[in-house]
């Protein structure tokens, strides 16, 4: 197994940080020997020491922050790591040269100044790997992985009369940031158009307030209910009946794997991570980016035929298990790492 180093430079919470704590602690149940160095949020350390595993603090604070290049330092010095896999372009850019492989995990189209002195770019879908070939990286330096989900599936639903929401009614529940990227006020326009339908919004942001006031504007504020921000959602997940990804800009989309873990009928705007995830009237159902009138008409759709919300539930939760569980990733890794250092493939992890 390799050492590994990983750092990552992100929010508190957010998708890439949900994805760098899932694959800390499946590389760790895999065997492999870490470092692991991250911004010192509680809930994050939380989550890998309850893990078995021991996170070194930084700041990562930019260009004047002297401070976490000599962190990495000596991590570097102490654990003489045979590879480093970085998130986020401050941590990128902080890690000093060494005696290692410097991986970039990138999940968008970002900026590729901060990843020139990397060896190795890892992509999220095959897009965003164009993207670093047509910015000046070399194609065999750059790779696709996609994310994963953890498998929690099994957990109880909320109890929606907690949530002052009617057993019966039809609930649509979606979760994220409340950025304009994800399209939250879209898909308001679009919920207003399904009568009888119920909303369950899980996230925070800058745009909530916003979000507030346009479901009272559209008469639908009696059956939205905006349930903050949840580590876990996956109590929301069960309860629902159909499942919304509205995003205008989704570059990978781990709400969509989450989505098909929980074997829930999903429709979801066809951004650029979703439309490569999702075989249209298969898995789930695609509609144009920003299209109020055509979410609105899947939703519809799906609620009107129960038979077919069945069939996408069922054939989304197979294309989890076939790509995008755990196991799978661990074994994407595992190659991977093992390609780059020139060793005999790994055993398969369980």
């Amino acid at each position: 197994m390799p050492r590994l180093l990983q750092a990552m430079a992100g929010a508190e919470h957010g998708g890439a940080e949900k994805h760098f704590l899932r694959l800390c602690t499946a590389l760790h149940h895999a065997g492999v020997e870490q470092r692991v160095v991250i911004r010192g949020y509680p809930h994050n350390l939380e989550v890998l020491r309850a893990d078995g595993l021991d996170p070194i603090t930084a700041r990562f604070g930019g260009l004047f922050d002297l401070r976490t290049g000599r962190v990495l330092q000596q991590v570097i010095d102490e654990f003489r790591p045979e590879l480093a896999l970085t998130y986020m372009s401050r941590a990128s850019a902080a890690l000093p040269r060494g005696d290692f492989i410097h991986i970039a995990r990138l999940g968008g189209y970002y900026d590729l100044k901060y990843y020139r002195k990397c060896d190795h770019l890892v992509c999220v879908t095959p897009d965003v790997k164009a993207h670093c070939v047509r910015g000046g990286f070399a194609e065999d330096r750059v790779h696709v992985i996609p994310n994963f989900v953890r498998d929690h599936s099994h957990k109880p639903p909320a109890d929606r009369a907690a949530y002052d929401t009617p057993a019966d009614a039809p609930l649509i529940f979606a979760l994220g940031r409340f950025h304009a990227n994800k399209a939250f006020d879209m898909l308001l326009d679009a919920v207003a158009r399904v009568p009888g339908a119920w909303l369950w919004l899980a996230g925070d942001g800058p745009l909530q307030r916003k979000l507030e006031h346009q479901a009272e504007a559209l008469g639908i504020a009696g059956r939205v209910r905006f349930l903050g921000w949840h580590f876990d959602p996956a109590p929301f997940f069960q309860a629902a009946d159909l499942y919304v990804v509205p995003s205008r800009h989704e570059p990978f989309g781990n709400v969509v794997i989450e989505g098909w873990m929980h074997g829930k009928p999903m429709v979801a705007a066809a951004s650029q991570g979703p439309s490569w995830l999702i075989t249209d009237e298969e898995d789930a159902l695609l509609v144009p980016v920003d299209d109020a009138g055509a979410m609105a008409a899947a939703l519809q759709r799906l609620i009107d035929d129960p038979q077919m919300a069945e069939r996408l539930g069922q054939s989304g939760r197979a294309t989890f298990e076939k790509g995008f569980t755990e196991e799978v990733a661990v074994r994407r890794y595992l190659d991977f790492f093992d390609r780059l250092l020139g060793r005999q493939q790994t055993v398969a992890a369980s």
